[in-house]
């Protein structure tokens, strides 16, 4: 039986809700966790560090998606709360054709950029035309991984997040297959690897288009788009949070980047790829949570239902806590095999990496909180509230700590810096909801 935006969420219900969100955002992440252990395993270190360079950049690119998914469903949610589907369609198809539009824009940029980019980043010789070639058949398809990101959370405003994890399970496996056949079979390297993820982009992107073009029974359906300004502002500054923790996570990641190099050589860079791929599939569970409960907020935002809100955040802060702790513990734990599997053919950089992971792991306890409290303001269409803690969350504390605390920590306080810049964020998303409790009353 479909699960209505309009219903009471029980705990049993908000988790069945957003379950297809979070595999789906874990799918999402597989992407470049499938490239990055099959050109580990059987391309080498070299192909390996160049992918973990220039990924950062990369989804720098693709961040226009993450802003008009998160965005565009804060409004188009609340519209369909406030009773006014055909308007809501209206925003939806606009907003769609926005992201299109850009998306190729930014591709047309970065086709032309990646070079003089990836010199920037330190990249030289060899590293330095794997970056280039990676960069480039992955920036081909850029407009299809923005929609992709788009579609996601729309899926779940037309209430079919099961339709929407079909769709990215779909891309995930295409971008799993592809790259056994193309790497492991054929042995085209970092060129087969980048051809897979470009492939399963192009299905996450394309197949929604045809599914909401055509009659079906979501709430949602692609329509003659009316271009209203105020829609695409109010979508830039619901979504700016989005644009901020995705861009600046992106930037930061390059300064992990230069400070691994300072410190640990390509070696640091090998080690804090494999970290960042397993972080991504952990985040992957708060951020799914996060896109899959928002709409759910923004509809009861809208129509007037501040109990329900209540409830909510209640409900969804006890479950932020206790996925932390399991996944802190778990992160712990399967530090070793995790390390063995993506770089267990060097003995150096595998002991770096598990300690890195160890220490990394520590962070799962406090990001929960953070992802979903700029979420939860996203979707109270509070735009200011959640770039702030987006802001400062990824961007001005995890610069800070990256580069003060390895001046007495060396590399270790590289690994740490992430639980530190996590503490502080979550003292201001605290502050924030305090503040902010009369208003919403949430």
């Amino acid at each position: 039986m479909r699960i209505q935006l309009s219903e009471h969420f029980t705990y049993g219900k908000i988790l069945r809700f957003t379950f297809p969100s979070i595999v789906m955002m874990i799918f999402t992440s597989i992407y470049s966790v499938v490239d990055g252990l099959f050109v580990s395993n059987f391309a080498g270190k070299t192909p390996f560090a160049a992918i973990n360079l220039v990924y950062p950049v990369l989804m720098i690119f693709g961040v226009l998606g993450f802003m008009t998914g998160a965005g565009g469903t804060a409004i188009v949610a609340k519209t369909l709360g406030q009773g006014k589907r055909k308007e809501a369609n209206q925003h939806f198809s606009l907003l769609v054709c926005a992201a299109a539009i850009g998306g190729t824009a930014l591709s047309l940029a970065g086709l032309l950029f990646i070079r003089p980019i990836s010199i920037a980043l330190g990249a030289q010789g060899t590293m330095l035309e794997d970056c280039v070639l990676y960069g480039r058949i992955i920036l081909a398809v850029n407009p299809f991984f923005v929609l992709q990101l788009v579609f996601q959370s729309f899926f779940v405003s037309a209430e079919k997040p099961k339709l929407g994890l079909a769709v990215i399970v779909g891309a995930g496996m295409t971008n799993i297959i592809l790259d056994a056949l193309l790497v492991a079979v054929f042995r085209f390297g970092l060129a087969g690897a980048a051809a897979a993820t470009a492939m399963s982009q192009v299905v996450g992107g394309a197949v929604p288009i045809l599914y909401f073009l055509r009659q079906n029974d979501s709430l949602l359906r692609l329509t003659r788009p009316k271009f209203t300004g105020w829609v695409l502002v109010k979508t830039c500054t619901n979504g700016s949070s989005e644009l901020m923790s995705n861009v600046s996570s992106s930037l930061v990641g390059i300064l992990y980047n230069f400070q691994l190099m300072r410190l640990a050589g390509e070696d640091g860079v090998a080690a804090y790829g494999a970290i960042m791929y397993v972080s991504f599939i952990f985040a992957a569970v708060f951020l799914g949570y996060a896109v899959g409960s928002a709409p759910v907020i923004s509809y009861h935002y809208g129509a007037g239902h501040s109990e329900e809100l209540h409830s909510l955040l209640h409900k969804s802060t006890v479950l932020t806590a206790i996925a932390g702790i399991s996944m802190a513990a778990i992160g712990a734990a399967v530090s070793v095999p995790l390390a063995q599997v993506f770089v267990g053919y060097d003995r150096d950089l595998y002991e770096l990496t598990v300690r890195g992971f160890q220490l990394y792991a520590v962070s799962y306890l406090l990001c929960g909180f953070n992802i979903f409290g700029s979420s939860f303001f996203t979707a109270l269409n509070n735009g200011l509230a959640s770039a702030l803690v987006s802001f400062l969350r990824t961007l001005v504390f995890q610069c800070a700590s990256v580069l003060i605390l390895p001046i007495f920590l060396d590399v270790d306080g590289i690994w740490l810096a992430i639980s530190v810049a996590e503490a502080a964020a979550l003292a201001v998303t605290t502050v924030l909801l305090v503040k902010y409790q009369k208003v919403y009353q949430y």
